[in-house]
């Protein structure tokens, strides 16, 4: 008999259906995904030997559980793929606000109603994905929001005192009953409203004005917090960090090809730019670099955080000033050049939160030094490293590059020049294709021009050549030489 065609309960103890817990819920259900060698929680890159482990025994025991970490590291989304452990369907009492157990029911109202009805009572089924609720802390959030108080609407209607609990309108923690229930930033939730979490946590108890109500809740809660909260809005009080069980400390990708992995499940993309744009793999280390970059330079606030949301929403810019390049030159595809990451800087200076020095600077001066250093950081992996005093009598293999433009040689990038130009100037200095075939050779010919530039804005950076922007493009000469010339 299939389940959802259950609709007494009468029915359902002939069914031989036996009530559980939420938190043996997700127990038992995590034991035969372990058991059967299956993926607890898909999509999430970097924690497989970290932060899902200790929260999958969190969850054998039975755990509330805090996410600690700085923003864009999937808390949120590690608290909503929970319901995956959950039982596909249960049984509720039919109208009940606070989802009744059929065989233990809490409510007045379920109470009451199987009381009349007994065997006759209406059984209906609801879905895991209705078993999740989910609240952001915010200084505004009132007792009332989360736990309830009295409705004098109800009261008139029904014509009852204020000293008959079925006037009580219940918040959203009790209409999570047998849910999981996420509150977000919980360091932003006020002290007062904190300390009514008490005896929910603990005891399953929720206390609404004077009532002398205990509804013994079944909910897994999980709450997410940031250890920048702690210090500048608020923090979480200290019994009620001695009530959660687990607190687990999430982290930012350890490698850039973890970094990769995430940016380009989650990009956003247009089917028609994944076509028509090729991006080259050092493309894409670079662009991931950049966070590398910013969670250790002396410009940015580290305790803020770094999110990937950053280098995702970079990646989208990146592909869109590509694009719109294309749509210029009226092509059906292109490649990616470096003079595209320009356009990633609004992405980049509305994610960063900079300390002094950082706005003394600037936030899109930071945010081309973070291009910079990520360019810097590297080159060495796929050429020679350039050495600040070289050896005497040493033969640097970059002299013949450098040799090229002191020689006079002009040199203009522009940024809107067809596939064709751009590959045509860059084949103009010889020595640069010579250095390509030496150290990398079985480069992919789509990303060979890509590697050109990146020499040049290396080069540049290592102070072997100069680089300066012109209306419409890049100007590169030697060190020195354009400023003899201007003399």
């Amino acid at each position: 008999m299939n389940i959802k065609e259950i609709k007494t309960l009468k029915e359902l103890k002939e069914s031989g259906y036996k009530s559980k817990s939420i938190r043996d819920e997700l127990r038992d259900n995590l034991i035969q995904k372990i058991k059967a060698k299956e993926t607890t929680f898909t999509g999430i890159h970097g924690y497989e030997n970290t932060v899902i482990p200790e929260l999958e025994r969190a969850i054998l025991s039975r755990h509330n559980i805090n996410l600690l970490g700085l923003r864009g590291q999937a808390k949120t989304r590690l608290a909503r793929q929970m319901i995956t452990l959950l039982d596909e369907w249960i049984p509720i009492v039919e109208g009940s606000e606070i989802l009744d157990d059929p065989l233990n029911p809490l409510s007045r109202y379920a109470i009451n109603l199987i009381a009349e009805e007994g065997d006759r009572t209406p059984i209906k089924w609801i879905h895991r994905n209705e078993r999740f609720s989910e609240k952001l802390a915010t200084p505004d959030v009132t007792v009332a929001d989360l736990i309830g108080d009295v409705d004098p609407i109800k009261a008139a209607n029904l014509k009852l005192s204020y000293a008959d609990d079925r006037v009580l309108h219940f918040g959203m923690i009790p209409r999570a009953n047998r849910c999981i229930f996420v509150i977000n930033e919980l360091p932003d939730l006020q002290a007062r409203i904190q300390v009514a979490l008490f005896n929910i946590l603990q005891e399953g108890d929720i206390q609404i004005r004077g009532f002398k109500l205990r509804l013994p809740l079944d909910i897994q809660f999980v709450f997410t917090a940031n250890p920048e909260d702690y210090t500048n809005r608020g923090s979480i009080v200290t019994p009620l960090k001695d009530r959660i069980g687990s607190q687990i400390l999430t982290h930012y990708p350890e490698s850039i090809e973890i970094a990769r992995r995430i940016t380009e499940q989650e990009a956003s993309l247009d089917e028609r730019q994944q076509e028509a744009i090729i991006v080259p793999s050092l493309a894409r280390d670079i662009l991931e670099q950049i966070s590398f970059e910013a969670r250790k330079s002396e410009f940015v606030d580290v305790k803020s955080g770094i999110s990937a949301r950053m280098s995702i929403t970079a990646f989208e810019n990146l592909l869109s000033t590509a694009e719109h390049r294309a749509l210029m030159n009226n092509a059906s595809k292109t490649i990616i050049r470096l003079s595209d990451f320009m356009g990633i800087i609004p992405a980049i200076t509305g994610k960063i939160e900079l300390v002094y020095e950082g706005e003394q600077e600037g936030a899109a001066m930071v945010a081309q030094t973070l291009l910079s250093e990520s360019i810097k950081t590297l080159f060495p992996l796929y050429f020679p490293k350039i050495e600040k005093l070289e050896k005497e009598n040493a033969i640097s293999p970059y002299q013949k590059i450098v040799d090229w433009f002191f020689e006079g040689n002009k040199f203009e990038l522009l940024d809107d020049v067809t596939e064709k130009e751009y590959k045509d100037i860059l084949d103009t200095i010889k020595p640069l294709e010579d250095l390509i075939q030496k150290y990398q050779k079985d480069i992919p010919e789509n990303e060979k021009y890509f590697l050109k530039e990146f020499v040049l804005w290396s080069l540049v950076e290592f102070n072997k050549l100069s680089k300066s922007r012109i209306t419409e493009g890049y100007k590169f000469n030697d060190l020195y030489g354009s400023f003899i010339n201007d003399l």
